[in-house]
């Protein structure tokens, strides 16, 4: 029996790549004002920062609705496949609630799964669950994998400004003072579906290397598994940070991606980010 790997599109997987590597990706929405646009398929990440600093206010997002992922699931199911769902994680979106809703609606053998990450980590978690899928695991085997790495998976970014996260009701107003008033670069984390400020750096070289520190802090990356390194909106941004992960980690080749739209519209542009698995104790 095939397992078909669904996403939702704050794993920032190209609707090209999710062809290519034979999975779903389920849009979630874009809104800048009466204009909705489905993420990565109406919208392009490129045109999502072209068109945020020129609105008046910040866009919205929304979750995919139940008869989104019921129409995902329509052919995979006529074909006896099994299905994974990894979603954005509760704490921050409906999305998970809508494909259970459709899950239940439609029956099947289904899972459907918090990821606790999004972005480059709901990416590395895909391409984790892909390599278990191609080396001929059973869904049953993949899901217990899944379930239990999941827990490791660690997400650090250098943003610019907290004021999306404020704006898009993530982060308290007090959380950003401080950083705002002093022309500090925040660092957040957002580890098992909690966002939390980590640091402030003065200068985005120091800022790049509170991201390693950050890192070996966390137990390091486990090799054996991917690793990924993204930016938003201006992919310049990311060649000094590149270069230091390579410089730092010679030999391991990371998932270079762009954070797209849903992500962006909370991080703003010009974040440069990191997404691991910690090694394990």
């Amino acid at each position: 029996m095939r397992v078909k790997i669904i996403t939702d599109s704050t794993s920032d997987i190209s609707q090209a790549e999710a062809r290519e590597l034979n999975i779903t990706v389920v849009p979630l929405r874009t809104i800048f004002g009466q204009h909705e646009y489905l993420d990565g398929v109406t919208l392009s990440p490129e045109e999502f920062y072209e068109k945020l600093p020129k609105s008046k206010e910040l866009p919205t997002t929304s979750q995919p609705s139940p008869y989104d992922f019921e129409q995902a699931f329509t052919q995979p199911l006529s074909e006896g496949d099994d299905i994974i769902v990894l979603c954005l994680p509760e704490t921050i979106s409906g999305t998970y609630q809508s494909a259970n809703i459709a899950k239940n609606n439609v029956g099947g053998r289904i899972w459907v799964i918090d990821s606790g990450t999004t972005t480059l980590g709901l990416k590395i978690l895909v391409k984790f669950a892909l390599g278990l899928r191609d080396a001929g695991k059973s869904a049953e085997e993949i899901v217990s994998a899944i379930e239990e790495e999941k827990k490791s998976i660690c997400l650090y970014a250098a943003i610019d400004t907290l004021d999306y996260f404020v704006k898009g009701g993530r982060l308290s107003k007090t959380s950003a003072f401080a950083g705002a008033l002093l022309r500090l670069k925040p660092i957040v984390s957002f580890i098992q579906g909690s966002l939390k400020v980590a640091g402030k750096c003065h200068g985005l070289k120091k800022a790049y290397a509170e991201l390693l520190r950050l890192v070996e802090d966390s137990g390091g990356i486990d090799f054996s598994k991917p690793y990924s390194i993204g930016y938003a909106g201006d992919r310049s941004r990311l060649d000094q940070f590149e270069l230091l992960c390579k410089q730092t980690y010679s030999g391991h080749e990371p998932i270079i991606g762009c954070i797209g739209c849903v992500i962006g519209t909370h991080a703003g542009p010009g974040a440069v980010a990191i997404a691991f698995f910690k090694k394990p104790v």
